[in-house]
């Protein structure tokens, strides 16, 4: 919850676009359109068309002229900076609870409102205004607040709320009505105690997993909110945790806490689209003076059926990475040197075109070329539009690290670390050999990459060769000799040549014959790189053709 939301007027980048948010809804898809409401004066929502970027809608769901009239009877003096809503689709449109009230008080209720429709820019769109589903005063046992909504295993609909003054209840919904089943007889069970708030439900499995947040918020960087869960084979609890102590008895399993920038999360909600399961949240921004943003993490299931969250979307290994926009990959180094740019170029296995991520935390990769062992950055560390990447020895500098985000067809989008901008192939261009840069995010096909794993060519099975020579260096129309060493003479060897946009031009295959291989490849003038395979090892040269 939050006592009032001020937004700066400048523009606060966060993952991409706007990303300002406190008490986030569960994500919600209507369409091409992803919606998140948040805490906010007249209920402010935010949509995306690909979980990358955010903007704020055009207007919120109550202005001060059309806030239901029954709020002012159950909390005086509310003003209209509502907290921490939902919203579910149900019975054919959107059911969207929200909370009143204010700081440090049990004055509270918790009302819907209903929608055929999410996006202000429909004819259809119209919020009606279905009255109170609870409220509490300073007498009350609970604190009507922090709404949210879930379905057991037999599609019962049942609902979760509260906060620290009496901690969180859980009471059944009318399916149609979305209000209690019995009205103010139905049976509420208490599920969580001592200082928690913003719970959400989820099922998995044969679980229920009641997520809740411990600490203090809204105080941005200075906040000490951080995520539990406790599960339980009923809807109604008790919810234990992995130690078998009850959340109602300070249990409670820690799956997400401040780290790095991110500090004070809470609010879950869970989306789930294609088999991906997505953790939304708030987080406070250490890096922009504390702005509450929000946050979309890597939600999946361990061995034993407990929630790990992760803002880290891809496991450390080795990968490939192919342009969406143009199915070419990633390279650098396939000629070596040092500062060699990172291009696209047509995909031919080599070493030098897989990379090597190693996680460094939040969602932050360090990215290395296995052809040369060095690390991927942006030439002068610049944060600038049009900055190329290249490829150079690691400096632990934050132009040498790319956080990475899902977008919602599966996609990665490598954001750098300094400045925020994202990874392109500029003009969106097919040509091979064109050198990444960054630029704004826009959504082009040009800003998105699709990994795949990489197989053991990468190391040539560990073992490399490095009695090879290539000669005369540099050769006179393009053609060469190969000297393999003697003792592997009987074995075959496979030649191969590939150009600076990382085309092949030359392959043979030599039968075992001798240790002198003569390359009659016709190569034009210019620098090439040759690829020796000899049974499991492998080794790679340049050329320059003159």
């Amino acid at each position: 919850m939050l006592l009032l939301v001020v937004w700066p007027s400048r523009e606060v980048i966060g993952q991409q676009g706007d990303q300002r948010a406190h008490d986030p809804a569960t994500i919600i898809k209507e369409g091409n359109k992803y919606w998140v409401f948040t805490t906010g004066q007249g209920i402010p929502s935010k949509y995306s068309t690909d979980l990358i970027t955010w903007a704020f809608s055009s207007q919120p769901v109550f202005t001060p002229s059309t806030r239901p009239s029954w709020i002012t009877t159950r909390v005086p003096g509310f003003q209209n900076d509502y907290w921490a809503p939902e919203c579910i689709f149900l019975n054919g449109k959107y059911y969207l609870y929200y909370s009143c009230s204010s700081f440090g008080s049990k004055v509270s209720a918790i009302g819907l409102a209903t929608n055929v429709t999410l996006d202000p820019a429909s004819p259809n769109y119209n919020w009606v205004d279905e009255g109170e589903v609870i409220s509490s005063n300073s007498n009350s046992a609970a604190n009507a607040i922090d709404p949210a909504v879930f379905r057991d295993a037999s599609n019962n609909l049942w609902f979760v709320y509260g906060s620290f003054f009496g901690g969180i209840r859980i009471l059944q919904l009318n399916s149609t009505t979305g209000k209690p089943l019995n009205g103010s007889n139905t049976q509420q069970f208490v599920v969580a105690n001592n200082g928690v708030e913003a719970a959400y439900v989820k099922q998995h499995g044969s679980y229920y997993y009641l997520f809740i947040n411990r600490g203090s918020c809204c105080q941005g960087a200075a906040s000490t909110y951080y995520m539990q869960v406790g599960r339980s084979a009923s809807p109604t609890g008790p919810f234990l945790d992995k130690n078998g102590v009850d959340l109602n008895n300070n249990g409670g399993t820690v799956v997400l806490n401040r780290s790095g920038r991110y500090v004070g999360p809470g609010h879950a909600g869970i989306f789930e689209e294609n088999g991906v399961s997505m953790f939304s949240h708030h987080y406070y921004d250490a890096n922009d003076n504390g702005t509450p943003k929000l946050g979309i993490a890597k939600l999946t299931w361990d061995a034993t059926d407990w929630p790990v969250v992760s803002r880290d979307w891809l496991a450390p290994g080795r990968y490939e990475i192919t342009g969406q926009n143009s199915g070419q990959v990633w390279q650098a180094g396939c000629i070596g040197g040092t500062g060699q740019a990172v291009s696209q170029g047509n995909r031919t296995s080599q070493p030098c075109q897989q990379w090597d991520f190693a996680a460094v935390g939040d969602g932050e990769y360090r990215i290395v070329n296995v052809q040369t062992g060095q690390t991927v950055g942006v030439a002068n560390c610049s944060a600038a539009n049009n900055a190329g990447l290249q490829v150079g020895a690691s400096a632990g500098a934050t132009c040498q690290l790319f956080r990475l985000d899902r977008a919602s067809d599966g996609t990665l989008v490598f954001a750098s670390v300094n400045g925020n901008r994202v990874v392109e192939v500029p003009f969106a261009s097919t040509v091979p050999g064109t050198q990444l840069g960054l630029f704004d995010y826009n959504g082009c096909s040009c800003q998105r990459w699709i990994t795949t794993a990489a197989g053991p060519l990468a190391t040539a099975s560990g073992r490399k060769l490095f009695d090879v020579s290539i000669y005369p260096v540099p050769t006179e129309h393009g053609n060469f000799t190969v000297d393999v060493s003697s003792d592997r003479a009987s074995e075959k060897a496979t030649i191969v040549v590939f150009n600076l946009q990382g085309q092949e031009v030359y392959r043979r295959t030599f039968g075992s014959q001798s240790a002198k291989l003569v390359v009659e490849a016709k190569l034009k003038p210019g620098v090439y790189q040759v690829r020796v395979q000899q049974g499991s090892g492998y080794s790679t040269h340049k050329v320059s053709v003159l």
